[in-house]
């Protein structure tokens, strides 16, 4: 089997890096032709300023006539995967991809409308923008002979939004970098901030306190308000919170923790991604998501993937999708209801209770997980999806020769 993997994919997130990592998994002979936008942009939405937008989409638009006449001299290949982000990607291969009589596997991974509109609240449902985005995915569905989702209950959302059969979606997880998220890190790491000194009347911070990480954008989904007020609710306990990110929701949470009294809290504004293996290994028990949005049940977050693959104690919300992933039989695994900090807590206490047993189990925690996210498991899922999409029966270009 050969693929081209074609378009504007951002290899900056970690889904893309895992599709191509499982590409070459799956002995999937793979042609990329690929032009890089966005480069140093983490987070899409918070792009500043109509120059700095405008030249971004002009440096995107402008990637195109390049991109199509690199793939109309491509040799011969069973199909094209778009990788994210693809939605537009997918609208300009579209008749192309046709004219050389060839299906298009787009890895949609998540829905613009959906976080734009529903999650994030950016627009109103009612707005301009938000017709515009739906119409754009809908179209950009029709393009593609296959649409790939990161969770089964992503998928099922495409397929009541766009209409789309159960055959024309497919889901994959995201996974994680195994070289980058290993069991223990590569060297010592970096030593943990030093705490705010305590008040008078506080506790201070002892040997035994528990470190509780989270990391990631501070978006909506996120859910980092339930975070902070477990956190207030906590200031008794032998505790410290560790923060490390920023993003859209940034100065409304610095005005929560400013408004509730003094936390055992330390806010990392940034690391390297390659050093955030130190921060999980060194935490006692990881955060995942809390957010009570209909994205934030749908989706499984690459923290989650992270810490699993990482073998740390792990909370996160309920939801459809990270079940399809863990449920609470597996040691080390709490899921608390979204948007509860009380519950939170009350799996930081069980955590507590059961911590001498998990860490006798060291890194065989969430092992069954992570073999459904492996490189090997991630690329026997896509070449499964690329056949389909080639076809039943229909010819690779191993068996076709010059076939074009």
């Amino acid at each position: 089997m050969r693929v081209v993997l074609w378009g504007t994919y951002d290899t900056g997130k970690p889904r893309t890096r895992m599709l191509c990592g499982a590409l070459r998994a799956a002995a999937i002979d793979t042609i990329e032709i690929h032009s890089e936008i966005w480069s140093g942009v983490e987070d899409k939405s918070q792009l500043k300023g109509l120059r700095v937008k405008v030249a971004y989409l002009l440096r995107w638009l402008a990637a195109y006539p390049g991109l199509v006449i690199r793939y109309l001299r491509a040799p011969a290949h069973d199909a094209v995967v778009v990788g994210y982000l693809g939605h537009l990607d997918v609208l300009v291969l579209w008749p192309f991809a046709r004219m050389r009589g060839k299906p298009i596997v787009w890895d949609a991974f998540l829905s613009l409308y959906d976080t734009v509109v529903q999650d994030r609240r950016l627009v109103g449902p009612r707005h301009p923008v938000a017709w515009m985005l739906r119409g754009w995915e809908w179209l950009a569905c029709r393009a593609a002979t296959r649409v790939v989702l990161d969770t089964e209950a992503h998928a099922g959302l495409f397929r009541q939004l766009y209409g789309l059969s159960a055959e024309r979606t497919a889901a994959v997880f995201v996974g994680s970098e195994t070289n980058v998220f290993a069991a223990a890190p590569a060297a010592a790491p970096a030593p943990a901030p030093a705490p705010p000194p305590a008040r008078a009347g506080e506790p201070e911070d002892g040997d035994g306190d528990l470190t509780v990480l989270f990391y990631g954008q501070f978006i909506p989904l996120h859910g980092i308000e339930t975070i902070v007020r477990a956190a207030q609710a906590a200031t008794d306990r032998p505790y410290r919170w560790v923060m490390i990110g920023g993003g859209q929701e940034e100065s409304r949470i610095r005005a929560l923790i400013g408004s509730g009294p003094r936390l055992r809290l330390d806010w990392i504004p940034w690391v390297r991604y390659d050093e955030l293996i130190d921060w999980i290994v060194r935490a006692d028990v990881c955060l995942g998501i809390f957010g009570a949005t209909g994205k934030a049940a749908r989706v499984i977050p690459n923290k989650v993937f992270q810490i699993v693959c990482a073998g740390r104690p792990l909370i996160t919300r309920d939801s459809p999708a990270v079940r399809e992933l863990l449920d609470e039989s597996m040691p080390g695994v709490y899921l608390v209801p979204p948007a509860d900090p009380e519950a939170l807590l009350a799996a930081l206490e069980k955590y507590r209770n059961e911590s001498e047993s998990l860490a006798a189990a060291g890194q065989g925690l969430h092992g069954t997980a992570r073999r459904r996210f492996t490189l090997a498991a991630l690329g026997a899922d896509w070449r499964r999806i690329a056949a389909e999409a080639i076809g039943a029966g229909a010819p690779t270009v191993a068996a076709a020769g010059a076939r074009r």
